[in-house]
């Protein structure tokens, strides 16, 4: 995905997806300000909220940095198991006595924007710049982990 004036690099951090996560992220570490430091199951549930977060930005920062549809989609793999934990730790919270958990709502919400976004963002990703992914988990459509290699046919060093 270039930008315009671009010659071959995206600045990731202008991407709209960054950005929502940023505000994920931003959000979050606001509401785990709130969590008291006494509470130690609520602590750790702030450590797995924080880190599920910063996913949302790191590895679309990862992905951006690769031109590989596996590696992309490995890492938009990453950021939806992170975001759905995310939307879940309302939960945890609860159960562990969080005074403050109706805040948690905006991170919801937030979360689903970032979900129209991913949709979108994953969708610019190019399926024809790939490795087979002999594991078959992040293969374009139509590729299967047993198929031969089109990189087989070329010539190399001379050698057929």
């Amino acid at each position: 995905m270039l930008e315009e004036g671009d010659n071959d690099f995206v600045d990731y951090r202008r991407l709209p997806i960054f950005k929502k996560g940023e505000e994920i992220f931003e959000v979050v570490h606001q509401i785990s300000e709130l969590i008291p430091e006494d509470e130690d199951h609520l602590q750790s549930i702030k450590e797995i909220m924080l880190s599920d977060a910063s996913l949302l930005t790191t590895k679309v920062a990862g992905a951006e940095a690769s031109t590989l549809y596996d590696l992309k989609m490995e890492a938009a793999s990453i950021i939806r198991k992170a975001a759905k934990d995310l939307m879940v730790q309302k939960h945890s919270l609860i159960m562990f006595g969080f005074e403050d958990v109706e805040y948690f709502e905006m991170v919801r919400e937030l979360i689903e924007e970032y979900r129209l976004l991913f949709i979108d963002w994953v969708a610019g990703f190019d399926k024809w710049n790939y490795i087979i992914d002999r594991w078959g988990l992040f293969n374009p459509p139509g590729v299967g982990p047993h198929d031969k290699d089109p990189d087989d046919d070329t010539l190399f060093n001379g050698e057929i």
